[in-house]
């Protein structure tokens, strides 16, 4: 039985991730922006469930601070760290203002860093955690209109690498979440650019965005296994592995894509452990499979 810590709960993978895991036995925490307005009736699900539900704003270092200490005192302790918030971007890239860039890159990738700041700490003391981060196919390869959250995603692959390295001395395992593109609320509140004079000067093509979606919304239709329960089962199912024989990355897609991220991302993992050998760093890749 594990202490679970999920950020963003309420939406997305949360849900689904935390209902999981509490049928397993284990004790879950989560957080939430508000637990009123859209949040309120997931809140009060899962704390139905047996869930503890803390508010905390990733992008505020005093609330990420104040909200990990409240889920760590209601878990008695903390053994598994989700950072599953995230917010998506949608749109041709010269349209993205740097605000909308910035607030992307405030909740994807600093907003991780505030929530390790705070964790971490606890999981160094008591030498061993296991820590789970939520990624995307796209944050492996870009593709057309998802540029600025592509590069949220990119950036956040690369700390969680140094990540899995500096900790590892330290007993905490890290794996990342690589799922597909799913059925989730999480496109209801991507960030889009509004910027109607520069969109006229793209003609046609500014009407490319919206076709390119209305296709991926069939596709996922299509496709009944594509789903945010995938990604529950792949956490449950990590968390049965044994300590530090998880894989780094676990791909989640069941729309064809899948097999060629995971051929890259198997390359990688032999340049990496041959480039840390030649350095003589090889062991700090050992806590995992």
């Amino acid at each position: 039985m594990a202490k679970v810590f999920i950020t963003g709960i309420a939406r997305g993978f949360g849900k689904p991730t935390a209902l999981a895991l509490l049928t397993k036995g284990h004790v879950v925490a989560g957080s939430v922006r508000s637990r009123g307005g859209r949040n309120a009736a997931t809140a009060a699900e899962l704390e139905a469930a047996g869930a503890r539900i803390v508010e905390m704003d990733v992008t505020d270092s005093a609330s990420t601070e104040a909200g990990v200490a409240q889920a760590i005192a209601a878990l008695d302790g903390l053994d598994v760290l989700f950072n599953n918030a995230g917010i998506g971007a949608y749109g041709i890239q010269e349209l993205m203002s740097p605000e909308d860039m910035a607030r992307v890159f405030d909740v994807n990738v600093t907003g991780v860093q505030r929530v390790m700041r705070a964790a971490l700490p606890h999981l160094r003391a008591q030498g061993r955690g296991t820590v789970f981060y939520t990624s995307s196919l796209i944050g492996r390869i870009a593709t057309p209109f998802y540029g600025t959250y592509s590069a949220s995603k990119w950036a956040l692959e690369a700390i969680v690498e140094c990540y899995r390295t500096e900790l590892s001395g330290f007993g905490i395992e890290s794996c990342i979440i690589e799922p597909g593109a799913m059925p989730t609320a999480f496109f209801d509140g991507m960030v889009a650019p509004n910027d109607p004079e520069r969109e006229a000067s793209y003609g046609d093509f500014a009407h490319v965005p919206a076709m390119s979606a209305a296709g991926l919304t069939q596709m996922l239709d299509a496709t009944p296994d594509q789903r945010p329960e995938r990604i529950a089962e792949a956490v449950v199912a990590l968390l049965d592995m044994p300590f530090g024989k998880k894989p780094f990355r676990t791909v989640v897609d069941h729309t064809g894509v899948g097999p060629q991220i995971e051929r890259y991302n198997d390359v990688l993992h032999d340049v990496t452990r041959t480039v840390f050998t030649n350095f003589g760093i090889a062991p700090m890749l050992d806590l995992n499979a």
